[in-house]
């Protein structure tokens, strides 16, 4: 982020999301997107299948830059466990088998997901400190 903002001139904004499962190190982690077009749910569920442990986390990071300036970081989390099976339609990638307080967010609809998720939680934090910049003029 910081080299575009330096190149461009302009503020910048990335993210980057990912699954982390407790009982797989951690895994898939920052290859999240690349693993689910891989594998896909029914192979992260075979993976999963002995496992007893079945807590995981969702993750979404969003860094902000502007010219001439270090980037900041405004991190959002979502503690969970992965099902036993895909359970609703919702979503994509992991949500079927994201489970959230008995439900997984494939069975959420888009506005009870948006509501609690990791990108929510990090956008929440982005937005209170930009809020704070705009009233101190920095």
């Amino acid at each position: 982020a910081q080299h575009v903002a330096n190149k461009l001139n302009m503020p910048v904004m990335v993210d980057d999301s990912g699954i982390f499962i407790k009982a797989l190190n951690g895994f898939p982690g920052p290859y999240s997107r690349f693993i689910e077009d891989r594998l896909g749910n029914p192979k992260v569920l075979k993976l999963m299948e002995e496992e007893t442990d079945r807590a995981a986390y969702f993750k979404t990071v969003i860094g902000y830059c502007e010219p001439g300036k270090e980037p900041l970081v405004f991190p959002g989390t979502v503690e969970g466990k992965i099902a036993y099976e895909e359970r609703g339609t919702g979503g994509f990638g992991y949500d079927p088998i994201f489970e959230y307080q008995g439900t997984t967010f494939g069975e959420l609809g888009d506005s009870e997901k948006n509501k609690v998720s990791h990108r929510r939680r990090a956008i929440d934090r982005f937005l209170e400190w930009y809020k704070g910049k705009l009233e101190n003029h920095d």
